[in-house]
């Protein structure tokens, strides 16, 4: 193949979700107010655990983090897309794609490893609450943050570098509306098959290991939980537990689909829907099923707000 039609610095042209019929456009300004929405109340939840004392516990500073991963993933991709859309133009710059890329595997690798973080929370909390100020001090709470967005830029970084050193084809469209590694791999002029081989191996690897302590965390916790004998008790355990297992089964849902399904079993038009999922759907939900499902947010909320009306009729 010539040199002409190949690169590796040129612009890429990314297929936008919508057209400017009349449905498509529906579309849009729902997914508008959604990202608007999952902003507000990521950014909500971040405040309240932030100023109310009673939210001050190892729970809910992780949880704050998710929320803070839950705020960035769809900056990484929806304004560029509405960008896009109003504009009518669908190139990104080969830097702007490789920063894309990269804080997206970032966010989403470091939210499967938090989300099994905090599964073993519950799983102290329920099973060891005796011991769950010694083992979930600070310190611990920290290291265990620190691990999460560790990892995160640890795979991200390497897997970016590699990417963006193959070779790409004139065409430089994506079939996808960002910058993701498997639709960037297509364009590739180079066999990626030995990378695209690793990546798999790696992908499970990523997503089984954090599972796998879901499991044994949720296995534990059942077994305990079936045994108390106060109603009181089991309800408030199943209700806090009951909202991460959701949020749990949403992220790895998707990723799951997209990681570990070989691509020749899904459509570039499935990778788009499921994209999207986890890249704005997700993070739209997670704080509407904490603050719906937990009673220490609903009153954290409600004493904001009244706090909020007694300084207005003051």
């Amino acid at each position: 193949m010539g040199t002409s039609n190949v690169s590796s610095t040129s612009d890429f042209i990314l297929v936008g979700l919508f057209s400017y019929t009349g449905p498509h456009l529906v579309l849009f300004f729902l997914m508008a107010t959604m990202f608007i929405i999952g902003l507000l109340g990521n950014m909500i939840l971040l405040f309240l655990i932030a100023t109310d004392s009673r939210l001050h516990t190892p729970m809910y500073f992780l949880l704050s983090q998710l929320s803070l991963l839950d705020v960035g993933f769809p900056l990484v991709t929806i304004p560029k897309m509405v960008a896009e859309f109003l504009q009518g133009e669908n190139v990104i710059s080969f830097g702007g794609c490789a920063t894309q890329m990269f804080f997206l595997m970032l966010m989403g690798v470091s939210e499967g490893v938090l989300l099994s973080l905090m599964s073993y929370d519950r799983y102290v909390a329920v099973c060891h609450p005796l011991h769950y100020q010694v083992l979930m001090r600070s310190q611990v709470c920290l290291v265990m943050v620190g691990a999460s967005w560790f990892s995160g830029a640890l795979v991200a970084s390497i897997q970016t570098s590699i990417t963006l050193q193959f070779p790409y084809c004139a065409s430089h469209t994506v079939d996808h509306f960002f910058c993701e590694l498997p639709a960037l791999l297509k364009l590739s002029c180079a066999d990626t098959s030995a990378y695209e081989l690793a990546l798999s191996i790696s992908g499970v690897l990523i997503l089984l290991l954090p599972l796998s302590l879901i499991f044994t965390s949720y296995g534990h916790v059942l077994g305990a939980v079936l045994l108390m004998r106060s109603a009181e008790a089991r309800h408030k355990a199943f209700t806090t537990c009951s909202s991460h297992v959701t949020v749990v089964g949403l992220f790895y849902g998707a990723a799951v689909f997209m990681y570990m399904v070989p691509g020749s079993y899904h459509s570039p038009k499935q990778d788009n829907v499921v994209s999207l999922f986890y890249s704005l759907i997700t993070p739209t939900l997670n704080p509407l099923i904490y603050s719906l499902r937990n009673r220490e947010v609903r009153m954290s909320l409600v004493k904001v707000m009244g706090r909020s009306d007694f300084r207005v009729k003051r």
